[in-house]
Parts: C-alpha cells; structure tokens; sequence
C-alpha cells in the first residue's frame, strides 16, 4: 500500500535530488523510498553480538605499544618460511 508523505527540505537540496533523479531516470519518490529501505534494511542486517561473545569481550589485554600488523607479518613470514 503506497500512502502519502510530506516533508521539508532546503530548496537547493530539492533541486539537487530533481536533477539526480532526472539524469538517473528515476523519481524523486523512488529514491527516497530505496534510501529510507536501505538504511531500515541495514539496521536489521547489523550483526547481533551473543552473550558468549559479549562475556568473552575484554578477557585479553594486549600492550599498548603492541604493533599487531607486524607481529602478524612475521607470524607469516615464520609460517612460510
């Protein structure tokens, strides 16, 4: 079911989106109706954090001047020797 929505917008930002839509062929109601479907979407798609993992967050402290991209070169620089 589609149903009516009114909104505010700077005139400049209309324009824009106007001119987008034009030169994409696509309406201005289109694409505000993909864009609000995909930020909605991408909120439900956000990775749910168990409480295992929550518990286990934190368990290891590392050094802080530990430099893990090049302690994780020479482990494969060892490994693939």
């Amino acid at each position: 079911m589609e149903t009516k929505l009114t909104i505010r917008l700077k005139k400049k930002v209309i324009d824009q989106a106007k001119e987008y839509a034009f030169n994409h062929k696509i309406s201005l109601s289109k694409m505000v109706e993909v864009y609000l479907e995909s930020i909605t979407e991408q909120a439900k798609n956000d990775i749910e954090i168990t409480p295992l993992v929550e518990s286990l967050s934190g368990v290891i402290h590392l050094n802080d001047n530990l430099d893990l991209k090049n302690e994780y070169a020479n482990y494969l620089a060892e490994k693939y020797k």
